[in-house]
Parts: C-alpha cells; sequence; structure tokens
C-alpha cells in the first residue's frame, strides 16, 4: 500500500497514542480536522493493508496500584502447549500468554504469562491458580518479578524524518 499524506498525518497523530476520553476516534479527527467516520475508516484500511499489524492499549499497571508484575514461564510438552495458552489466557488476571522457542540448557521454558497484582503474594496466588486451571502445577516452572519499570510507549510507524515533514 502506498502511503498517501493523510495516511501520514494520521500514523503521526497515533504515535502519541489515543486521547484519553470517551471518544477518541472523534476527538483525533478534530485534531487532524476530519470527521470520527473518516479516521475510522482510515485506521481499517491501514490495519487490513498490514501498515499498522497491531493496535491496542499500553496499561500502565503501577498507576493503577498494581506493583507487583510476574511472568510465569512453564518447559510445556509441544503437545499441551496450546491448550494450556488458551487456558492461561482465558483467566481475567492474565494480561497476556504466549508461546516462545526454548532455548536449552539455560532457558528452557517454552509457554509464558504475565500476571499483574497488588502484591507479590497475590500474583503468587494467581499463578498457582492460572497454573492449577491449565495444568501446569506439575511442570518445571519458575516465576520472574519486575525489578524495574520501562518507560512504555506505543508503536512506532513512520522514521522521524518522514513524520516531520508531514504536518
Amino acid at each position: 500500500m502506498d502511503l498517501t499524506r493523510d495516511d501520514t498525518l494520521l500514523l503521526a497523530a497515533l504515535e502519541g497514542g489515543l486521547p484519553r476520553s470517551p471518544w477518541p476516534y472523534a476527538d483525533l479527527g478534530k485534531r487532524l480536522g476530519w470527521p470520527e467516520e473518516l479516521v475510522l475508516s482510515r485506521l481499517e484500511q491501514l490495519i487490513d493493508s498490514g501498515v499498522i499489524s497491531r493496535f491496542g492499549v499500553i496499561v500502565r499497571h503501577h498507576e493503577l496500584g498494581y506493583h507487583a508484575n510476574a511472568m510465569a514461564v512453564w518447559r510445556v510438552p509441544k503437545n499441551q502447549v496450546a491448550d494450556a495458552g488458551r487456558t492461561l489466557a482465558a483467566q481475567p488476571f492474565v494480561s497476556l500468554a504466549y508461546k516462545r522457542t526454548p532455548r536449552p540448557p539455560r532457558w528452557p521454558y517454552n509457554l509464558y504469562c504475565m500476571v499483574h497484582g497488588r502484591d507479590k503474594t497475590d500474583v503468587e496466588t494467581l499463578i498457582e491458580q492460572a497454573a492449577e486451571k491449565a495444568d501446569l502445577a506439575h511442570l518445571p516452572g519458575t516465576i520472574l518479578f519486575s525489578v524495574k519499570r520501562f518507560k512504555q510507549c506505543g508503536a512506532r510507524y513512520m522514521p522521524a524524518e518522514l513524520l516531520s515533514g508531514a504536518g
């Protein structure tokens, strides 16, 4: 897909994130001088064409009072990974669950899930519950608690030098 000037303007506007409002697409449109319907249709085209491959929310857990964040990992037999992953992802307290290629011998784990809680004990309890439901409690695994917060930012769609000429 060849990007139009309007596409470039929309991508530049999205790099700062959507406005925090009840009508974020309408507000984004106001910044661009577009109706909400045009913002939504251009976004749909950019997603359908693959220019935008992911569109989601970045939740700043710490600001919401969730100070204990952990990635739980397990070494799961290949024939069980898909079912266990779906079960983990279905838990309301699991923010993401995914499969990765293990790197033995130092890193044998292939199934991951992220859990956020108000304190470490809460998170450990939730992970134990998730492991039981997904039939993982008997498998090798570990819990990795976050020790440092990094800046979270949205997607970067285009090089800054291209965006600077878009306004």
